[in-house]
């Protein structure tokens, strides 16, 4: 039985290994191969991300990333879209291709007579010419298959191939379609044909250093995966072992930061589907019981704001103005530094800057 952390403790390490206690002096490619991807389904939210963890951190940085192919957006973990570093991209896709295969299967019923082989490789040599849409992808399997259901296709090759998203889509201030390629053209580089235990064993480490201190589900949780048990045990020895205040086992690399539960932490505004709030099977060490289920409208989710280290609120982003609406009382000294830090995020992550009198409290649906 190891030492019991509390919620607090256990908010207060999370976050340091988030970057969120104190601003970090990282360059943006270091901070998205420490934080194991940022997750990515809209444009915006990884730039929002690295503002709220980095010393002087502007959207040009992340931008000039992805258009040099140094990050890259694709489906990984929980079949979502992450940007991460090249390297992780290569490693972390064949890590949860078991998974996507899964994936594949749930649409059986619409690919009965599909090669599954053939349909990746038609896929490849397809997207390989140029960067496609999923429309053009989709018509061009459909004239090889042509009594198969059109989505399941879609998902067979969006599942069976690593495609990223090319440039300009997820660059700051640009727009586009998404149009897609295979991750070896796009970076000149090849994924490796599967995770060894050496691989896997890394990326537990690693997700550790950016979540922990966690649990084999947490984990599990955050990757989209099962069957991790085997990894954490091959690591035992090499690791701390701590429980919570439910007795669940957790993991942890053993000279990791695991402040004091009472140290400061600032107020942070966070974009929606910020991996720290997706990231561990139990959340309470950021989302409190009583605010669960705020932090989004139907299928959608809200942007949030960490006060005291847990999630304190909403806040919306229209023109040079924020909104912050928060769930219960805050003294007046957290709103000062509320307002401090909202007007930092506009001015920073606007080309003219922010003005005092840019953040005010009300509702977000208002």
């Amino acid at each position: 039985m190891g030492p019991v952390l509390d919620t607090r403790s256990l908010n207060r390490a999370t976050l340091a290994r988030q970057l969120l206690l104190r601003r970090a002096a990282l360059s943006a490619e270091d901070a998205v191969a420490h934080l194991l991807g940022l997750q990515a389904q809209n444009v915006k939210p990884p730039y929002f991300q690295l503002h709220a963890r980095l010393a002087g951190f502007r959207p040009a940085a992340l931008a000039e990333l992805m258009e040099s192919r140094k990050v890259v957006r694709m489906v990984t973990m929980r079949s979502t879209i992450h940007t991460h570093t090249a390297h992780d991209a290569l490693t972390l896709r064949p890590l949860v291709q078991a998974a996507r295969d899964r994936e594949v299967n749930a649409f059986r019923k619409g690919l009965v007579g599909v090669d599954l082989e053939r349909l990746g490789e038609l896929a490849r040599a397809f997207v390989e010419v140029e960067p496609r849409t999923m429309g053009e992808i989709r018509e061009e399997l459909l004239v090889y298959w042509p009594d198969a259901d059109p989505q399941s296709l879609s998902v067979a090759a969006r599942c069976r191939l690593p495609l990223v998203q090319v440039t300009p889509r997820g660059v700051w201030g640009l727009s586009g379609q998404v149009r897609l390629t295979t991750l070896q053209q796009w970076t000149g580089r090849s994924p490796d044909e599967g995770p060894p235990a050496h691989a896997v064993d890394e990326v537990v480490l690693r997700y550790l250093g950016a979540f922990g201190p966690a649990s084999v589900k947490d984990m599990q949780t955050w990757a989209g995966l099962t069957r991790l048990r085997e990894a954490f045990e091959r690591l035992r020895p090499r690791l701390a072992v701590f429980r919570d205040e439910n007795g669940a086992e957790l993991f942890d690399l053993p000279d990791a930061p695991r402040p004091d539960a009472d140290t400061p932490a600032p107020p942070r505004f966070l974009p929606e589907f910020d991996n720290l709030l997706l990231s561990h099977a139990d959340r309470t060490r950021v989302i409190a019981p009583e605010v669960r289920g705020r932090t989004w409208t139907g299928n959608q989710a809200h942007r949030t704001l960490l006060v005291d280290g847990f999630v304190a609120g909403l806040w919306r982003w229209e023109g040079e103005s924020l909104t912050v609406e928060l769930f219960g009382k805050t003294s007046k000294g957290e709103k000062e530094l509320i307002v401090a830090e909202g007007e930092r995020l506009v001015a920073e992550m606007t080309e003219t800057g922010g003005a005092a009198g840019s953040v005010r409290f009300g509702s977000i649906h208002g």
